[in-house]
């Protein structure tokens, strides 16, 4: 389960694709399948979830992480470069991005 909060000692990755409309639903369901069947079976991780914009142009994928060590060392899986390919051919542009939580509000 994720946590939002600033005192959580994690790492959070926010993904972001832009896609086309017509592409969005089978990147969301790469997606899932990456998430369900590969990502969350690994080190670290704590928690993800998909989100979609509206318009069906912007995804964003939010995943945390017990350590920056345990999401690199799955990006660097061969595994995930095999999705990392699939999620390239689906999408206009996607880049995951690090950060920590700097405040959370209840």
């Amino acid at each position: 389960m994720q946590k939002i909060q600033s005192d959580a000692d994690l790492q959070t990755v926010i993904t972001t694709f832009e896609v086309a409309p017509t592409a969005c639903q089978e990147l969301l369901d790469v997606l899932q399948e990456a998430c369900t069947d590969f990502v969350s079976k690994q080190a670290g991780f704590i928690g993800a979830a998909i989100h979609v914009n509206d318009a069906r142009t912007r995804i964003a994928n939010y995943v945390q992480w017990q350590s920056r060590d345990d999401f690199q060392q799955m990006l660097r899986s061969d595994e995930m470069q095999v999705y990392a390919k699939k999620f390239t051919a689906l999408s206009k542009d996607f880049q995951p991005v690090l950060y920590d939580v700097v405040t959370a509000t209840k």
